[in-house]
């Protein structure tokens, strides 16, 4: 039988972000033409195609999915989800329970898209709890940080699953055969930290992971593990520090001259992450990008999407 060169179908919610739909529709085009993959935009149809119109799309698959609710950042997530059936969110999640699309990439509320992630495709059979994760560019190699934001408060066996999570994302992305799992806490001794790293700890340590024991927050950036996991608020803390340390550091080198707008390009390379947050555990590939995502950035998620699609991230997850 013939198949296809890349049959990968990548939904994007076209109403997703600060700048969309302009910037999502210009990163999705790139996209589907730099990837030779397809690309179904789901939004307002009129909306979109007026958009679509600025560019040439002849030698690329892309079309439009019509959605004509959109979910606000403001709103309440799962009540959004429930009353807007014809959102952009609801409408791509659906194409992947229908098995019309592979994956789907929204920056629209993180909050609404993991709700109707869970709602409408559900966990995968042995996680408890989905987690976001955020991949780092760190001196020594990529880090996987979960959870960054979907469980403010876990149990031990959370973490242990996103640890499980973790290990399978970074073998199928990175090749990594053995990779070194990290808990966050306030030390390297295993007596430090509060209550759930302490069991958290204890835990790890008997799970068959490689589990190089506990990491700090200035290992992230070192490359001190290649997972690291936390609980969704101090992991969300860390991400956001990163973020703002990051752009500081590049305006303060840039105004500095004399090669300082390189060195402040390098920093923010280490201490920002790689766009788009993947929500593993969830039966489908979804990646939530941040609300002010560019095209650049929007293009880089969608390839991140197509990545775990190909190597098959989320049926390697789970029981």
């Amino acid at each position: 039988m013939t198949q296809n060169i890349n049959p990968v179908k990548i939904a994007v919610d076209a109403m997703g972000g600060d700048y969309a739909p302009q910037q999502v529709i210009k990163g999705a085009v790139e996209a589907a033409r730099d990837f030779d993959i397809e690309v179904v935009l789901v939004g307002p149809r009129e909306t979109v195609q007026a958009e679509l119109n600025q560019y040439d799309l002849n030698g690329i698959k892309l079309s439009i999915h019509p959605a004509e609710e959109v979910i606000g950042m403001d709103e309440d997530p799962v009540r959004a989800i429930r009353r807007k059936q014809d959102s952009s969110i609801v409408v791509g999640m659906n194409l992947i329970k229908k098995q019309q699309a592979s994956a789907f990439v929204s920056g629209g509320s993180t909050g609404a898209v993991a709700a109707a992630a869970l709602l409408t495709l559900g966990r995968k059979k042995g996680i408890s709890r989905p987690a976001l994760g955020i991949t780092f560019d760190s001196l020594g190699g990529p880090v996987l940080l979960m959870d960054v934001g979907a469980n403010s408060d876990c149990k031990p066996q959370n973490l242990l699953q996103f640890a499980q999570m973790g290990n399978v994302y970074m073998q199928k992305i990175y090749a990594l055969p053995t990779p070194r799992i990290g808990l966050l806490s306030t030390g390297e001794e295993e007596t430090k930290g509060n209550k759930l790293t302490l069991d958290s700890h204890h835990l790890l340590a008997k799970s068959n992971l490689n589990f190089i024991g506990n990491v700090e927050g200035q290992d992230l950036p070192k490359g001190g593990a290649d997972v690291v996991v936390t609980d969704g608020f101090t992991g969300n803390v860390v991400i956001k520090l990163s973020e703002g340390l990051a752009e500081v550091l590049s305006m303060v080198f840039k105004q500095a001259g004399n090669g300082g707008a390189s060195l402040g390009q390098a920093t923010g390379r280490i201490l920002n992450h790689t766009p788009g947050a993947l929500l593993l555990g969830v039966k489908g590939n979804v990646v939530i990008t941040h609300g002010k995502s560019d095209a650049d950035t929007i293009k880089s998620s969608i390839h991140v999407a197509e990545r775990m699609v190909e190597e098959r991230v989320m049926e390697a997850i789970g029981t």
